[in-house]
């Protein structure tokens, strides 16, 4: 006979997440254009996103990659690089996300905020 366990799941707290979120810093991201407007022939389509990816090796089971690393994209940019993955879709469009991503944190209004953890930037 096979056992079913029944009790509730026991829910994330979620606390170990809470120092990779930058929400001023995602509203900021989602107010700049496109990362591959106008490149090899990418016309913008739907609302600005902040873009995650795994390329600075920062996530975890369970955690989105740090909110400083995020790029501004399209929906459809977006939906593109989640649906083809982060590699072609880099080869694609000739960007590196991580760089990119180092690089919008790096302008940020906001990165005082996140001035004190490991890997950001600076």
């Amino acid at each position: 006979m096979i056992r079913i366990d029944t009790r509730p799941r026991k829910r994330n707290s979620h606390r170990a997440d809470e120092e990779r979120r930058f929400p001023q810093h995602l509203q900021w991201l989602r107010g700049r254009p496109c990362l591959i407007e106008g490149r090899a022939g990418h016309v913008c389509t739907g609302r600005m996103e902040a873009s995650h990816s795994d390329a600075d090796g920062s996530k975890g089971v369970g955690l989105k990659s740090h909110d400083f690393t995020a790029v501004p994209l399209c929906s459809g940019a977006h939906q593109e690089k989640d649906r083809i993955g982060l590699r072609t879709w880099e080869a694609r469009y000739s960007v590196n996300h991580a760089e990119a991503g180092r690089e919008y944190g790096r302008l940020s209004p906001h990165k005082g905020r996140w001035a004190d953890i490991a890997g950001a930037p600076r």
